[in-house]
């Protein structure tokens, strides 16, 4: 039987936002404790050697986050492993490069180039209002933070602007219909779309309806969205493909008469060709995919297979 905290991750188990190949190892890098649970986040080792391609090797790694060039959030990390997930801010001031933690369409983490005055403040969700000893007021976001004495307006599900210097909330985003929302969770992860409504389901997941930039709507759990910005404006998020799958797009593109950037059309072919052996000859079939114009996919040739009359004489 296991005794204490698992210090070991599979390649094949770990998560598929990660982005790893399955044959680089056995074993994948597994994140320390922090603020971030190990399924939501990605360990800067990840993020240095395998995206920003600042070192090849493990040591090599090491060796960058003990030079403390690494910050993130504002404080040093030495630990390759720590978590950085959703929104979180890592800088590297000898570089003068400075990253925010996105999601892509697809739910895959994306590594967003940001300026330095972005990287002052970072968007997070509250988690949890409540009264803390000597009746200070307190909430508790995503990431582990606890903010004192919030505005009073700022309830469960809303989205405070925080400054990352004093930990201070500057300015808060109430969870309502109307409100620009980041999905960060479950099938429609990385997705980006305005609230429309929620369903209250009492003892179940209360579910939100949400329209994306090309009008299609899908539904999510409420723990899985997180508001963004009052209206349709942005703020400190950056809408890979306007935050909808390419599929949406292109099906909006021909609702509206015109043909989507993307699309191509193509014909199956079955292509013979001869294979040598020693004294056989044997003819070897293969697929060649075609590119043909649109008012060719109009039309395809049959061969036919039999003649014949089928009920009352046809």
């Amino acid at each position: 039987m296991a005794r204490g905290p698992k210090k070991h991750l599979k390649r094949l188990n770990a998560p598929k936002k990660w982005m790893l190949d399955k044959l680089s190892g056995k074993f994948a890098p597994r994140p320390s404790a922090g603020p971030h649970k190990l399924r939501e986040s990605m360990p800067l080792i990840v993020l240095i050697r395998n995206k920003l391609k600042y070192a090849l090797t493990y040591n090599e790694t090491k060796k960058v986050t003990m030079s403390r060039a690494i910050k993130v959030d504002g404080k040093v990390r030495t630990d390759m492993c720590f978590p950085t997930g959703f929104m979180d801010v890592v800088s590297i001031d000898k570089t003068g490069e400075y990253f925010r933690m996105l999601f892509d369409v697809k739910g895959r983490f994306l590594i967003h180039r940001i300026k330095k005055e972005e990287s002052a403040y970072k968007l997070c969700n509250v988690k949890s209002v409540r009264t803390a000893a000597k009746g200070v007021p307190v909430i508790t976001t995503h990431d582990g933070r606890t903010i004192r004495y919030p505005d009073p307006m700022i309830k469960l599900h809303d989205t405070v602007k925080v400054d990352i210097a004093t930990n201070k909330a500057v300015d808060f985003i109430k969870f309502e219909p109307g409100n620009l929302a980041y999905i960060t969770g479950g099938q429609n992860c990385g997705r980006i779309g305005i609230i429309t409504h929620k369903e209250k389901h009492p003892g179940s997941f209360d579910i939100v309806h949400v329209k994306d930039s090309v009008g299609h709507s899908f539904a999510t759990r409420l723990t899985n969205v997180f508001p963004d910005w009052k209206g349709q404006a942005s703020l400190g998020v950056a809408p890979t493909r306007k935050g909808c799958p390419t599929q949406y797009r292109r099906r909006k593109g021909q609702e509206n008469g015109r043909e989507s950037k993307g699309d191509v059309i193509y014909r199956f072919f079955l292509v013979l060709s001869k294979t040598k052996k020693k004294k056989k000859k044997k003819m070897k079939g293969r697929f060649l995919i075609h590119r043909i114009k649109k008012e060719e996919s109009a039309y395809k040739l049959c061969n036919v297979k039999s003649v014949r009359t089928a009920a009352k004489g046809v």
